[in-house]
């Protein structure tokens, strides 16, 4: 009877990291990190972006488990569908910034340099995020985003997966084990879709620009697609 627990436990668990690294790749949440990662040129930046979403999920899906588990209260399919829509909000205004700070990214300045007696003036472009901050930088940006995807997903979670773990120990380590899945799933996808803007951001401009505008557009009707099935529709 043991062992047969340990299976189970382990099953759950397995269960978990394997749920948690389809969840990174739900549209909603590719669309808010392909917004965030859009504005950065460098692959390892791009990964963290992921990384950063992951922790912040796993911290709201952890907090409701708490309160699920210990308070024994439960989300209601009017609140669930509440956050859904403050998702869609988020993705609306994640595409506006991304295509807000391509149209202000590039500006062109004339400059002027002498050689010994030779004097000539050329044109550069300063990319407004390296003269503004390092795009190697993080902002707390990513995290407050998976944390409000972690607060709209709960609901599902609480209600399919947690009830069914008898072990209260148990179910806040398939949380634990769910989110590492969701920041490992999450890192990949951000390397992955961080790699076209790292490739092109400096030789194909027009190119960089181009997907750019797709991943904030993509963000945006998304995010406009959920407020009406959410907030109009109902």
């Amino acid at each position: 009877m043991e062992i047969s627990t340990e299976l189970t436990t382990t099953s759950v668990l397995l269960l978990g990291f394997v749920l948690g690294l389809h969840h990174a790749i739900e549209a909603d949440h590719l669309a808010a990190v392909t917004a965030i990662v859009s504005e950065k040129k460098n692959i390892f930046t791009a990964s963290l972006v992921g990384g950063l979403w992951g922790i912040g999920h796993t911290i709201s899906l952890f907090v409701v488990a708490l309160i699920v588990i210990f308070l024994k209260l439960q989300i209601s399919e009017s609140v669930e569908s509440k956050l859904e829509g403050v998702v869609g909000i988020m993705l609306v205004a994640l595409g506006l910034n991304a295509i807000y700070k391509l149209v202000k990214s590039d500006k062109t300045h004339a400059h002027t340099h002498s050689h010994g007696d030779v004097t000539h003036t050329h044109l550069h472009s300063h990319d407004e995020e390296e003269t503004a901050e390092s795009h190697h930088r993080l902002s707390p940006r990513s995290v407050l985003v998976g944390m409000v995807h972690g607060l709209a997903g709960s609901a599902a979670l609480m209600l399919m997966i947690v009830p069914l773990i008898p072990s209260t120990v148990v179910a806040l380590l398939y949380i634990v084990i769910f989110g590492v899945g969701s920041i490992a799933g999450m890192m990949t996808m951000s390397l992955l879709i961080g790699l076209p803007f790292h490739f092109t951001a400096s030789r194909f401009r027009f190119l960089n620009s181009g997907i750019r505008v797709a991943a904030g557009l993509f963000s945006l009707i998304l995010g406009a697609t959920i407020i009406y099935e959410h907030f109009i529709a109902v």
